[in-house]
């Protein structure tokens, strides 16, 4: 018996901007309605090309609903431009704190 948490990592592809940003919470929502959601999310950024401030946006939302489900998330690969940003919107902590 494995009681070992469940764990995925979900690798990004492509730019996360605001044009690209309705489908990627299309696929975030389909992605939590599974009944098998696992208990730890590792996101990662390596295949990422291009963000725009929405991306600091989406991130605060994934951690957000993470957090509501009991859910441990970890970013890795974030671009440098996206630490940036949180930087400048004053919320790099909060990105930091799920950096694995």
């Amino acid at each position: 018996m494995n009681d070992a948490p469940r764990a995925e990592v979900l690798a990004l592809e492509g730019p996360l901007s605001f044009e690209s940003l309705p489908r990627v919470l299309a696929e975030s929502d389909a992605y939590e309605a599974r009944a098998d959601l696992p208990d730890r999310l590792t996101i990662d950024f390596g295949g990422v090309t291009n963000v725009d401030s929405s991306a600091v946006a989406l991130l605060l939302e994934w951690r957000r609903r993470a957090l509501a489900r009991g859910k441990q998330l970890a970013f890795v690969n974030l671009p440098a431009n996206l630490v940036a940003l949180a930087e400048l919107y004053g919320v790099v902590d909060i990105i930091q704190s799920c950096r694995a």
